[in-house]
């Protein structure tokens, strides 16, 4: 799947191609190191360096791909983003969506979401989870139709707030509750 990206402020990406596809285990060392520079963002948002994303090895992301799906987005002949995902009884767990912060908000996130999406089409529900903080993540995730559905303290300075999407037409949870509330 190829993409042409706008022009977003100052930069002119108007001309650059993204490619959305499967990453191979060639790719993860190139996808730890984006994924540790698109992760220091989220450790200053919660002044903690010490996160799991930032601290995976390339053996412990190697394990990771026998377990899940990996995907990229390519421009210019570089990994510019990357999500994994993988499906246990019908629901498709999607984490560490990444984009690189030169091409953030210009669609390559979206463009990941909707490719692991389309790629689990016969999933019931997907889910993933975020910071509480993280306000960029949440208004991606929830303007792509996912809702909260419950949080969860991990430390004293980070909630997880986990949100879903129900497939194939379904209603999920928490948009029942908000008909009700109505």
């Amino acid at each position: 799947m190829k993409k042409r990206l706008v022009s977003f402020g100052e930069r002119d990406l108007s001309s650059v191609f993204v490619h959305i596809g499967t990453a191979s285990e060639s790719d993860l060392e190139e996808i730890l190191a984006l994924q540790k520079l698109a992760y220091i963002g989220e450790a200053e948002i919660y002044n903690d360096f010490s996160i799991p994303p930032l601290q995976q090895t390339l053996e412990e992301i190697r394990k990771e791909y026998d377990e899940k799906t990996f995907f990229k987005a390519v421009a210019s002949g570089r990994i510019v983003g990357s999500v994994r995902a993988n499906v246990t009884d019908g629901t498709c767990f999607i984490g560490k969506l990444i984009v690189h912060p030169d091409y953030q908000n210009c669609g390559i996130g979206t463009a990941l979401m909707k490719h692991v999406e389309d790629h689990f089409e016969g999933c019931e529900r997907y889910e993933l989870f975020t910071g509480h903080r993280s306000e960029k993540n949440l208004y991606l995730y929830q303007k792509l139709g996912y809702g909260i559905f419950r949080k969860e303290k991990a430390t004293e300075n980070l909630e997880f707030v986990y949100l879903e999407k129900y497939g194939n037409g379904g209603k999920a949870a928490h948009d029942t509750v908000r008909q009700k509330d109505s």
